[in-house]
């Protein structure tokens, strides 16, 4: 197709179908629809081809964006496939679960009045359509180094770290204490965000690729620590966030009260036919949900589809000051979840189990580190909202191994590890043979950014199996 400049204003920007929500709430599947090759290459064709393209550097793993977005419009899919792969290892992921208004559309240079194109749509597109037609990536040229690396965690720091290692002719082995990898992907985020087969074949992508997978084993229990040190180059740990924020107020463990993270990984393990140790059935009940991120709305969204009588989000600030997607809170709104903004919650009430929780109301003051406004409680203002069902969603962070101390691994006061910014040998732990990247070094972030310091990591890993070999 040839390009034509003013395709933007010929072209409205577009995005696949979405399933209306009486019908979408009725199971776990999927809500978007997948474009074709003509819708992709219209909305691609869009793209201005802009010099220095913010989408790009907006994106968390630089992406070739307006690149692929090009390869499209031209109908180039396989080489759309590969160049999205040398970024990005899960490419047919991100374009799902990426809050891209906050990130690459966000930065579109025609975000401003004609429509962002329509970039996570396109990039699923890619990768479905071009593994659905049997392309691989191509790993012809790597020659074996004969080194091997352990991986602690197959969520998304491990499996891009494992992309970019196996790619480079050395041999990753993945452990991880779950039955499924993906970590947070396969147990955390909903089916109708992701559905669990996609991750299930980017398992058998990488593994196709030569990475080897060891699960239901857990490092310290089943295997010490110092096993991997002894067999392997180097270990990697990308073990991710699963310690999940309480509120810190009066209440917070009686009967009724859930947290987002045993929550979600109750439904998903029932949906996946494994065993799972936590009540996950809110039918019939009257649902709080507490915060704003795109944990609580996976949580309204799921408790709506258990059949709650009713769904509210209670948020301490107001739309506009929420970290979560804006897409996100729409689908929940279209799917029955009421949005009470500026109530911060002080107390769960009730006798033996939850009967309520008790707000206060907010005003909005100045703007914190992260750019959103600090709320502050107005006094006398106290009011309950009664409920049967409480869900917590306050965000997670680190869990460090009780382990870590033995090996030189060091925390700081938050319990992230330590990592090297300097020098080759990049996302170095203060153990020199160990490597650490994803939420368990940032902290709770997004599916993208654990990726990107997967990836960096591994190239880290390369150069000092490099230095050791001179």
């Amino acid at each position: 197709m040839a390009k034509n400049v003013f395709q933007f204003l010929d072209v409205n920007r577009a995005n696949p179908n979405k399933l209306e929500a009486d019908e979408r709430i009725k199971n776990f599947g999927e809500i978007y629809g997948e474009f074709d090759a003509k819708s992709s290459a219209e909305q691609s064709n869009r793209c201005l081809e802009c010099g220095n393209p913010y989408c790009e550097w907006k994106c968390p793993v630089h992406n070739y964006i307006p690149n692929w977005l090009k390869l499209i419009s031209e109908g180039n899919l396989e080489q759309a496939a590969e160049l999205a792969h040398q970024t990005n290892t899960l490419p047919e992921i991100c374009g799902r679960v990426c809050p891209q208004d906050r990130l690459c559309e966000g930065a579109c240079t025609l975000n401003d009045g004609f429509g962002a194109v329509t970039i996570g749509s396109v990039e699923k597109y890619i990768t479905d359509t071009a593994l659905s037609q049997g392309w691989r990536p191509n790993m012809s040229a790597v020659v074996s180094t004969g080194r091997r690396v352990a991986i602690i965690g197959a969520g998304p720091a491990g499996l891009g770290c494992a992309d970019v290692l196996v790619r480079n002719g050395v041999i990753p082995v993945v452990y991880d204490k779950y039955p499924e990898v993906g970590g947070l992907l396969t147990f955390g985020i909903p089916e109708f965000k992701l559905e669990k087969k996609i991750v299930q074949r980017r398992r058998s992508v990488l593994e196709g690729m030569g990475v080897k997978f060891v699960l239901n084993i857990e490092i310290g229990r089943d295997i010490i620590l110092q096993e991997l040190l002894d067999k392997y180059d180097a270990v990697f740990l990308g073990m991710g966030s699963y310690t999940f924020m309480k509120g810190g107020f009066p209440g917070e463990d009686k009967k009724g009260v859930y947290n987002a993270l045993p929550y979600l990984a109750a439904n998903n393990k029932r949906l996946l036919d494994l065993r799972f140790d936590h009540d996950c059935d809110l039918n019939d009940k009257r649902v709080l949900v507490l915060g704003g991120g795109d944990t609580a709305m996976d949580c309204n969204r799921t408790a709506i589809r258990q059949g709650a009588s009713s769904v509210k989000c209670v948020y301490r600030r107001d739309k506009k000051n929420m970290p979560g997607s804006r897409r996100e809170v729409d689908n929940a709104r279209e799917e029955g979840v009421e949005f009470l903004w500026t109530l911060q919650p002080i107390e769960v009430v009730g006798s033996d189990k939850v009967e309520g929780i008790k707000v206060v109301k907010t005003i909005l003051g100045a703007l914190d580190e992260r750019g959103l406004c600090i709320p502050e409680t107005v006094p006398f203002s106290e009011e309950i909202i009664s409920a049967d069902a409480v869900i917590i969603a306050f965000g997670f962070r680190p869990s460090p191994a009780p382990w870590f101390a033995d090996f030189d691994i060091d925390v700081d006061d938050g319990g992230r590890v330590i990592v090297s910014s300097q020098g080759s040998c990049s996302y170095q732990t203060t153990n020199e043979k160990i490597f650490a990247g994803g939420d368990m070094v940032r902290g709770s972030d997004l599916v993208v950014t654990a990726v990107w310091e997967g990836r960096q990591a591994a190239d880290g890993i390369l150069n000092y199996i490099k230095k050791n070999d001179t």
